[in-house]
């Protein structure tokens, strides 16, 4: 499947050779040469984007690139890591300051298979 920056790339630049061609052979000006190309090239880059909004579905595409779900998984690995690490440094500190029980332990138990991807 094509990215939709492809699409944009690829018409843009099809749209600076036809602005290219079209000033060529209306054998412009040097300012209106430069007048036309630009401007056709800006109406292909926009044209694609109008294309690209109505007919490409990003949340498809952002859902390949950023699996949320795996994401709160390590996020939560990672918290119940540093909050151990905290509770055993203050351990090391004041042996005896009371700690609070740890909140995203419980949720992690589910998870073990979590800590190896996250490792």
């Amino acid at each position: 499947m094509l990215k939709p920056e492809n699409f944009i790339y690829f018409f843009t630049v099809c749209g600076f050779f036809i602005g290219l061609v079209f000033s060529l052979m209306l054998e412009a000006e040097p300012m209106d040469f430069l007048v036309y190309t630009l401007e056709i090239t800006l109406f292909f880059y926009l044209f694609i984007h109008v294309v690209i909004m109505n007919f490409v579905d990003v949340r498809l595409a952002g859902k390949k690139l950023f699996d949320y779900k795996q994401y709160e998984e390590i996020s939560g690995y990672f918290i119940h890591e540093i909050q151990e690490r905290e509770r055993r440094m203050e351990t090391l500190i004041d042996p005896d300051a009371q700690h609070e029980p740890n909140v995203v332990h419980n949720m992690m138990r589910s998870h073990g298979n979590n800590k190896k991807k996250a490792a």
